[in-house]
């Protein structure tokens, strides 16, 4: 009896300190990330980093707002263009889709998560930016490139299309059949059943997907690279080009560390970049809670 108490007792404190050294992991991260940037952050203050505009290196002049705005309104567009598409075939995949669709389909949409982002790049470069310079941003504005905020919130959108769709399709299938059979003996129909019954139930679920994507889209880094116009300036349309942090890094990391304080500047922008996926992650985290309680 001793032993088996003995084994359960170190079994429980093995899993309690792998617990915390996952957590130990991102505080070590961003403990990392910020050493590296104090050099910049002892001869500018944060908020003159954030806020200003200007971005010369050359003449110590790091402004950081038109890197995270371009991170904001690239993952904003990605955002806008996913959700409602991948929301809508994932109902439809687990609610109207004959078995064997869905069997064919599911792994299709898996195989897109395969693809490396380069090949994403790629596609964009010679399909979806024509296709924005030519026949999209002609409607909107005398000149565009076609390297626009949008071409690369179209390509992220595609990028994290898998992961939305086989999460939310996997929660729609853990809502019980008896609250839908219920609903639809109750004289509603399947859209409204769909609308006011299974959405509601895994709205949790349906969040935590969108979370992720959002977390997966504001670290993307080579097909945003190819396809937004990494010009160093705020975007005021999805039709200006954008700089995210991410392209910001891989463009930039190991070259020109001559210049004075620039390793610490890619190091601020890495930890900014951080800061803004865990915020970001946190008051998600606090939205399910309070939403979980509400549907208790």
């Amino acid at each position: 009896m001793n032993i088996r108490l003995f084994k359960d007792k170190v079994i429980g404190t093995g899993m309690l300190f792998f617990s915390i050294a996952s957590v130990s992991l991102v505080v070590l991260i961003g403990l990392g990330l910020y050493l590296r940037s104090l050099p910049i952050l002892k001869d500018h203050s944060i908020w003159e980093l954030i806020s200003s505009a200007t971005w010369r290196p050359m003449k110590g002049e790091f402004g950081f707002l038109p890197f995270i705005m371009g991170t904001l309104w690239v993952t904003w567009m990605a955002i806008v263009l996913a959700v409602p598409l991948c929301l809508l075939t994932a109902i439809y995949l687990v609610e109207y889709a004959p078995k064997r669709f869905k069997q064919f389909f599911l792994p299709m949409v898996n195989m897109l998560s395969g693809i490396p982002p380069v090949i994403y790049g790629v596609w964009g470069v010679f399909f979806i930016v024509p296709i924005v310079q030519h026949y999209i941003a002609p409607f909107f504005v005398e000149f565009s490139t076609g390297f626009t905020v949008l071409a690369g919130g179209i390509v992220l959108a595609v990028m994290i299309f898998p992961l939305i769709v086989s999460i939310v399709a996997e929660v729609l299938q853990t809502i019980p059949k008896e609250l839908k059979e219920a609903s639809l003996s109750l004289g509603a129909t399947k859209w409204e059943t769909v609308k006011k019954v299974v959405l509601r139930k895994a709205l949790p679920g349906i969040i935590a997907a969108v979370v992720l994507a959002i977390s997966r889209a504001f670290g993307e880094t080579i097909a945003v690279l190819m396809v937004c116009g990494n010009v160093p300036i705020s975007p005021t349309s999805i039709f200006d080009p954008a700089y995210p942090l991410p392209a910001l890094l891989a463009n930039n990391f190991g070259e020109m560390m001559s210049v004075p304080l620039y390793d610490a500047a890619l190091m601020f922008s890495a930890f900014a970049l951080f800061v803004i996926i865990v915020v970001f992650n946190l008051i998600s985290r606090l939205i399910l809670n309070k939403i979980e309680i509400r549907n208790a």
